[in-house]
């Protein structure tokens, strides 16, 4: 049998090779955060590539259950900035921790028209029956 897709590599070295090269629009659907319960019930989806001004709660780590709207999204370092989660330097500075998008919960989204249609577009089944 060949190989279903020859973009994708089961080598270990590769695979990592692709994660760590990957350009910014591939990094876009790799930074995907899962959405809370209600908003999976609302739109049908269970998660979202992650935007700016999102509200989100983080679920792991020392920091869990901290929410805030996040500040920035780090795609060169895989990680998102959430308001009001820094730390302390040495020097007194405040720096924004960085969270890796998989551990924190999307409690509201931040719609346009084009976030819209990609909702509609992956979870045309639950709002089909929530319409009807």
């Amino acid at each position: 049998m060949a190989k279903l897709n020859t973009g994708i590599a089961a080598s270990r070295r590769k695979s990592r090779k692709a994660h760590f090269q990957a350009p910014s629009s591939v990094r876009r659907t790799i930074m995907s955060a899962p959405l809370s319960k209600e908003l999976r019930e609302k739109h049908g989806v269970r998660s979202i590539p992650i935007r700016k001004d999102d509200e989100v709660i983080i679920t792991r780590g020392s920091l869990k259950g901290r929410e805030g709207k996040i500040t920035s999204v780090y795609r060169l370092k895989y990680v998102v900035h959430v308001e009001r989660v820094t730390r302390e330097k040495v020097n007194g500075q405040s720096v924004p921790v960085g969270i890796a998008p998989s551990k924190v919960v999307i409690t509201k989204l931040k719609l346009d028209k084009d976030r819209e249609a990609i909702l509609e577009r992956k979870g045309g089944k639950g709002k089909g029956e929530a319409k009807e």
